[in-house]
């Protein structure tokens, strides 16, 4: 899959990479569930791409992640001492149980629906705070100046980040989920990475030895403080963990956001509608999830040989990469225009988090986030504007799908 997914007769379907796929992956998706719904790539790893198969996989406790073993057919036998891909396996994102279990079994807590639909003030006090500082210029950057402030400002007062160490998280890369890609890194991508790695461990490191004299009522002391089955998770667990829970907790979020705003604006009639029919958003949410997800793909490993998915036998310790985008538009599960959005659209049920023991913790802070942000964005600036909702610029990734800028005006 480094080069092409491709048919048995080797024409190529797509290359993830190539920009008129980034720009619009669905009409290969299409393509792909027609002719080969089930595809084996060259590199040995099967692509499911209809609903039916990717629910099952990503439900189905006969397959699992297996990550440092995967990794090692994918670079060879040594890549595990990298430090960026050794500390990616150490996270919950990445581990089987009963390691899974217990990693989880820590942060659930705070991601109750009770502790998430309590935040909600919080996320509109600081959707408000950045409108009223942004309104009077007249124009913005819909990503960087909005999007991406939120779920940033929300997760680092869950990690207990301290407001004077904020300002490098809004400002820092979002190149960090060039890990999930499966087209393989470049030697310089990950001698970058455990720069990046280095560098982030350092810094949590300290906020760890902070909340363990300064305890506070937020995830990392949670953590430090932490004691599962009589043992403590050490720093470089916690360190991996951390991370997980900051990228995660505003990448997929800023995408939502981002994604949903140009999909109205792309779709006059559906934003005239919202604006006029503003209970519709909670709905509306929900199809922007369904319609252009925030995470395209997710991977699992058969555990065991599996007699027929879709008509294949995959055999024990081969990978099969789910399309969640694809399955999102299958006309199987959406035979009414699923290539339209249509924020009205009944029974809307998106694999964009996932699904079985790793769907996302943070699904349903995600959605309030971009719930609020987008009905107070369209309420306060009913008038805003795209200034190119026809051609904006894509962040050159497959697996995280979302705008590299959107400039706005009204």
């Amino acid at each position: 899959m480094n080069e092409h997914v491709q048919t048995a007769t080797s024409a190529p379907l797509f290359n993830p990479l190539a920009p008129e796929f980034i720009r619009d992956p669905y009409p290969h998706y299409a393509r792909l569930r027609t002719t080969d719904p089930m595809h084996l790539t060259p590199l040995g790893m099967y692509v499911a791409s209809r609903h039916a198969e990717v629910s099952l996989v990503i439900r189905d406790k006969r397959f699992g992640k297996d990550y440092p073993d995967r990794t090692r057919r994918r670079y060879g036998p040594d890549i595990m001492q990298e430090p960026m891909f050794r500390s990616f396996a150490l996270t919950m994102l990445q581990q089987d149980p009963p390691d899974h279990t217990r990693l989880r079994g820590l942060v659930v807590k705070a991601f109750t629906a009770r502790r998430v639909e309590d935040m909600r003030p919080r996320i509109q006090q600081i959707v408000d705070d950045t409108l009223d500082r942004i309104i009077p210029q007249g124009k913005m950057e819909l990503i960087e100046d909005f999007a991406f402030r939120l779920p940033v400002t929300i997760i680092c007062d869950m990690l207990g980040i301290p407001e004077e160490h904020r300002e490098m998280f809004y400002t820092g890369s979002r190149n960090s989920g060039r890990i999930l890609e499966p087209v393989p890194l470049s030697p310089e991508e990950i001698k970058q990475g455990n720069a990046a790695n280095a560098m982030t461990e350092m810094y949590f490191h300290q906020l760890f030895e902070l909340r363990r004299k300064n305890p506070g009522d937020d995830l990392t002391t949670q953590l430090v403080q932490a004691e599962e089955d009589g043992s403590k998770l050490s720093n470089e667990e916690m360190t991996a963990n951390i991370v997980l829970l900051f990228g995660a907790g505003h990448e997929t979020t800023v995408n939502l956001i981002g994604n949903g705003l140009l999909a109205l604006h792309r779709h006059p009639d559906q934003l005239a509608l919202l604006k006029a029919n503003p209970a519709l958003i909670t709905n509306a949410i929900e199809e922007f999830l369904r319609y252009d997800s925030s995470v395209q793909m997710t991977g699992r490993v058969a555990l065991e040989d599996i007699d027929d998915l879709g008509g294949k036998k995959i055999p024990k310790g081969e990978s099969v990469l789910c399309l969640l985008g694809s399955a999102n538009r299958d006309p199987a599960v959406y035979p009414d225009r699923p290539d339209s959005l249509d924020i009205t659209r009944p029974k809307i049920r998106p694999l964009s988090f996932g699904g079985g023991i790793h769907l996302c913790l943070g699904a349903q802070l995600a959605r309030i986030e971009a719930e609020v942000a987008i009905a107070t964005l369209l309420r306060r600036l009913p008038d805003l504007k795209l200034d190119d909702a026809e051609n904006p610029e894509w962040r050159p990734s497959f697996v995280l799908r979302g705008l590299k800028q959107l400039p706005a005006s009204w």
